[in-house]
């Protein structure tokens, strides 16, 4: 049974490096696809967790720092819609700031 589970981890964690790698172009497609690589490793952990009776306060901890990291993100993308209009990477230029 875990090895389906480890299936399913890998399926959608290539999916989420996928498109991150495929969508290089704007700044939300690839924290989209971040976050769909840390719901994929939650899912896992939480399987594995279940499956050996372990304690899930851990999960817990996991889910708050994942839940910073995509406010930082967010935050970062609202920083650099204001300041430069859009999301491209392309007219995104450390010299102009």
């Amino acid at each position: 049974m875990l090895i389906f589970y480890e299936l399913f981890f890998f399926l959608f964690c290539w999916g989420g490096i996928w498109s991150f790698v495929s969508k290089r172009k704007h700044l939300l497609s690839t924290l989209l696809s971040l976050e769909f690589i840390v719901l994929a490793l939650f899912f896992y952990m939480f399987f594995v967790f279940i499956m050996n009776f372990y304690s899930l306060y851990f999960l817990m901890y996991f889910l708050v720092f994942s839940v910073c990291e995509g406010a930082l993100g967010l935050s970062i993308l609202v920083s650099m819609i204001r300041t430069h209009g859009n999301d491209y990477f392309s007219t995104f230029n450390m010299l102009q700031c």
